[in-house]
């Protein structure tokens, strides 16, 4: 392999379109196996692990138990039935979120990378490449496979991703003399590897190694690493449902005791002393065995009052064994109190007379209410829910060209208050166009295709050796690869008819000093066939530069370049303010130069030849961008590495500062910011609009401070540099485009077009998606506040169970989650970018979800306890009349769905109903099994078919619960139904 790459090498063409399908189908494509996964099994018996599960299983068994000696078990399948559609509807979510995540994580195959193919430059998918393509990298960029270099220029690997060693290797070519013994390093120095990160320099490799057979694959890594970071949704979730969980099994607990209490105090058992001893030691017992469940319950309801509880030893740990050390605990305990009391008289010598089958019988009925309360109050499908609405915004924010990599990031965004934006490729068009040429020695800044002047055989030379960018030349169409700027200069060039790659070929390069924020320039040193000597060509800030220079170039030879100076900083200034991008250019004909010194050594003395001016315009719909995020109270700062008056005049163009304002009060240099103490750089960085000349460790230090100032912070960046901003941020987003590897890896959103407005929208999907979440809590702590007033009145006022446990697992585990998918796909609205951001601590319960919550829940609550007390005859009421009060506690949910669908907004409930096609599939869904349940459901649903005009009774009766609501927004101001408001459509 070795021999074949060094005779290739000789004259690197790269390979044809034939050579291309037998490399892959000989070594494979260019992809990493993913790393093995739990089977799906392993996934579905994990959803049994909820104790909420295990506790209905614990019903399901007695119920079961119970049922059989009276003949009526349908209830306990029933029970295990839902048990089942919970736990495989849990899981099927989570398959397929996985699925899809798998999907999502595949970004990085498709990340362009440059190859030599049949001797043109083009831009292929990371994984169509294969063994023996020759691979061009540049600073910043990921190493797509394993290689052998061709060419590298100052190039360094950051190899820490297989080696662990912090500091970059320096990397050298076969040919090259590097002087580098390759046995010193981990891996030999002609070496490129995959998924390591090149930290300078450029070069060219010929692939020796793809996918799974590169040194990455082989050491198995994996290829994506995911935090499991707790965002502030989650805390207050967790919150919530601690809350919800503490209340719930409380008041089981407590009813459970009433009910008992009651019996006792009335003689409704008739037992006798001994038997209410033996119920106590059942129920101690029973605690014992059921420990694993109710004291976590307590643990949360003492973390919620600010401390913490320690577990007993024997609750702690996972799996069978840790089950059953409290059930075997409580048989021991109930074996030796029961012989105790045998042995003591205080229990009947005769084991049958401990307890009367009769009080057994209420006894349970009693815990099934106690279970049924649990069931009501916790909110099973709030997890699902959530999941649901992430995933679903995941895929929709793709559609608008943010392809989040992190799921959080979907709600986090929609909280963000302070944005950071890179100016290039996000403001504006990152189409740079050389606009205008000031060289002294060219006054009509025109090259003609002969090169007929030395000035313009100079200025084409020192164009085409000194830029690290190449040209993709496909029949007519020409575009730039690399570096725009220099991709820019390129392509003006071509236009004056000037071929780059010839020149490149015969300058005899010797040595080059690559570009670096630091250094702010770069160089290239050789022999010029076309002036026959040996020369030094430099290109950077022309600021830079001209302090430098100490001669120019003109039309009449080399002269002085003081009397010039005056003249060429008004030019670099009067460019600069129309917000173009200059760079300059100058050499300097030297016989010899060290080639081991810094470029800032070497460039001095050298000649002037002028400055270019390169335009970027602005994206059109930027302005308007901006204007949506001052309505939306999101502040925006511009921090780029241009010079302040190219920074100042952009932000004018696009509308962050007006006429009136005076720039200095609200821009700073990075060097500026970085000087001040913690207590300055928090006071400027609130008040500051635009940060120029900003280095890496400006950016982040802005970011820092702006957290520190509980602003939540999202930045844009699309470079290397802007890596430590970008993973310090709450929300990084990088460029699709433009962005190098490194940027992407940092990043937890990637904008596809590059886009300033796509950030935008993904706030208002973030906003969206936060108060779809709110609609969807506030439409079920309703039904939970109903449904647990309902079973807690229920038992006391002569109906023990107005709701079975089946019926609550069908509103709780089935109509819920298809509330949360209605709820969830809730298109979103541009008017909640008329509202400042929220504060990413309050409570995820807000004011007006209360008041409806408890408002709707109290006027529910009367109505039903009102229908239960008319349905009774003498004192019982029969299936059929609770068939109707099911049919009718669920239509009043159905109806309270579109006063859900309608939080946050004064306008009708109905409005753009049809654009959310999930809620008008969902809807009649919900009835038709509704209506299937009471029909045919029978013993197992306790239900009785209804005839036609009670069914129309209850839909039309519940409906006022519609109409209600909408006379209500109407006086709250309710817009016309079917109107257009001009904050709800869309401004781009």
């Amino acid at each position: 392999m070795a021999a074949e790459d060094q005779a290739q090498s000789i004259n690197p063409k790269g390979l044809t379109a034939d050579e291309v399908a037998e490399s892959r189908k000989k070594y494979g494509a260019n992809v990493l196996t993913p790393p093995p996964r739990n089977p799906w099994w392993m996934l579905l018996l994990e959803k049994f692990d909820d104790p909420i599960i295990r506790i209905l299983m614990i019903a399901a068994i007695i119920a079961i138990g119970v049922g059989t000696i009276n003949g009526e078990y349908l209830e306990g399948i029933g029970i295990i039935i839902a048990i089942l559609l919970a736990t495989v509807l849990a899981f099927f979510n989570e398959y397929k979120a996985g699925k899809e995540f798998d999907i999502l994580n595949q970004v990085s195959d498709e990340v362009p990378v440059t190859v030599l193919r049949d001797g043109i430059y083009s831009k292929i998918p990371r994984k169509d490449i294969v063994k023996g393509d020759v691979v061009i990298i540049e600073s910043g960029e990921e190493i797509p496979a394993d290689g052998r270099l061709l060419e590298a220029v100052a190039l360094q690997i950051d190899e820490s991703k297989l080696t662990g060693e912090s500091l970059p290797v320096s990397k050298y070519c076969d040919t090259e003399e590097s002087g580098n013994n390759s046995s010193e390093t981990t891996y030999d120095a002609n070496f490129v590897l995959k998924s390591t990160m090149v930290a300078n320099g450029h070069g060219v490799f010929r692939v020796f190694a793809v996918g799974d057979h590169t040194e990455i694959g082989k050491a198995a890594r994996a290829a994506g690493e995911e935090s499991d970071e707790v965002t502030p949704l989650n805390r207050q979730l967790d919150r919530l449902s601690k809350l919800i969980g503490v209340v719930g099994f409380s008041i089981a607990f407590f009813t459970f005791i009433a009910l008992v209490l009651r019996g006792y105090f009335s003689s409704e058992f008739n037992l006798s002393s001994s038997q209410w001893t033996f119920s106590v030691i059942i129920f101690a017992s029973s605690m014992i065995v059921l420990a694993r469940v109710w004291f976590p319950t307590i643990a949360d309801a003492v973390e919620l009052s600010g401390k913490r509880l320690k577990y007993p030893r024997f609750l702690k740990g996972e799996g069978v064994k840790a089950w059953l050390k409290p059930v075997i605990a409580g048989l021991v305990f109930f074996l030796f109190c029961a012989a105790t009391g045998s042995v003591t008289g205080v229990l009947s010598q005769d084991p049958t007379l401990w307890l009367t089958a009769e009080a057994l019988g209420e006894f349970l009925k009693y815990f099934m209410i106690a279970v049924t309360i649990i069931v009501v109050a916790v909110p099973e499908g709030l997890p699902m829910s959530v999941t649901l609405s992430l995933a679903y915004s995941m895929r929709r924010m793709t559609a608008a060209n943010n392809l989040v990599r992190r799921m959080h990031a979907c709600e986090t965004i929609g909280a963000a208050t302070v944005i950071c934006s890179d100016k290039t490729g996000t403001l504006t068009q990152n189409k740079m166009a050389m606009h205008s040429l000031y060289f002294p020695a060219l006054p009509d800044s025109k090259l003609s295709p002969r090169l007929t002047s030395d000035t313009e055989k100079l200025l084409a030379e020192l164009i085409s050796v000194n830029s690290s960018a190449n040209l993709s030349i496909k029949e007519s169409e020409v575009s730039a690869i690399g570096n725009p700027t220099e991709g820019a200069i390129l392509l003006w060039l071509h236009g004056q008819g000037v071929d780059y790659q010839a020149l490149r070929k015969e300058f005899k390069l010797e040595k080059e000093w690559t570009f670096s924020t630091e250094r702010k320039m770069m160089g290239s040193y050789g022999f010029s066939a076309m002036g026959q000597e040996k020369i030094l060509y430099v290109k950077g800030a022309p600021e830079l530069l001209h302090d430098l220079c100490s001669n120019v170039l003109t039309p009449r030879g080399i002269e002085k370049i003081d009397k010039f100076s005056r003249q060429i900083t008004e030019q670099l200034e009067e460019t600069q303010k129309k917000g173009m991008r200059t760079l300059a250019f100058a050499f300097k004909r030297e016989e010899e130069i060290d080639k081991d010194i810094e470029l800032e050594e070497v460039a001095k003395n050298m000649t002037w030849l002028g400055f270019i001016a390169i335009a970027d315009p602005i994206r059109p719909d930027v302005p308007k961008a901006l204007d949506v995020c001052r309505k939306a109270g999101v502040k925006v700062k511009v921090v780029t590495g241009d010079n302040s008056k190219t920074a100042i005049e952009i932000s004018r163009q696009i509308g962050l500062l007006n006429d009136t304002d005076n720039p200095e009060d609200f821009h700073i240099t990075g060097v500026e910011f970085q000087s001040l103490s913690d207590s300055e750089s928090r006071e400027v960085a609130d008040k500051i609009r635009i940060m120029s000349r900003a280095r890496p460790a400006d950016k982040l230090k802005l970011v820092k401070t702006l957290q520190s100032l509980d602003e939540v912070v999202a930045v844009t960046g699309d470079g290397t540099n802007d890596a430590p901003a970008l993973n310090y941020a709450n929300v990084g987003l990088s460029m699709g485009k433009s962005g190098t590897s490194v940027a992407r890896e940092a990043s937890d959103i990637v904008l596809l077009d590059d886009s300033f407005p796509s950030l935008v929208k993904g706030i208002m999907w973030g906003r969206s998606l936060y108060e779809n979440i709110q609609r969807f809590v506030m439409f079920q702590l309703t039904i939970n506040f109903v449904a647990l007033s309902v079973a807690l009145t229920g038992p006391f006022i002569g109906v023990k169970m107005p709701l079975t446990v089946v019926q609550m697992l069908w509103v709780n585990l089935i109509m819920d989650t298809f509330a949360a998918l209605a709820l969830a796909t809730e298109p979103p609205h541009w008017k909640v970018m008329s509202r400042q951001p929220r504060n990413p601590g309050d409570f995820i319960v807000s004011k007006p979800m209360y008041r409806h919550i408890f408002g709707v829940g109290i006027i529910f609550y009367i109505f039903l306890i009102f229908l239960l007390k008319n349905y009774q005859n003498d004192g019982l009421v029969n299936n059929y009349e609770l068939s109707k009060f099911f049919t009718i506690f669920v239509m009043l949910q159905v109806w309270n769905m579109f006063n859900a669908r309608a939080l946050g907004f004064k306008h009708s409930s109905l409005k753009s109903i049809w654009e959310n096609h999930g809620f008008m599939v969902i809807l009649p869904t919900i009835v038709l099994i509704q209506f299937l349940i009471v029909q045919f459901g029978g013993f197992m649903f306790r239900t009785t078919p209804l005839t036609f005009s009670d069914w129309l009774i209850c839909i039309l009766a519940t409906s006022i619960v519609l109409w209600a609501g909408e006379i209500y927004r109407f006086f709250k101001g309710m817009d016309a139904v079917g109107g257009k408001e001009a904050a709800d459509q869309n401004p781009f």
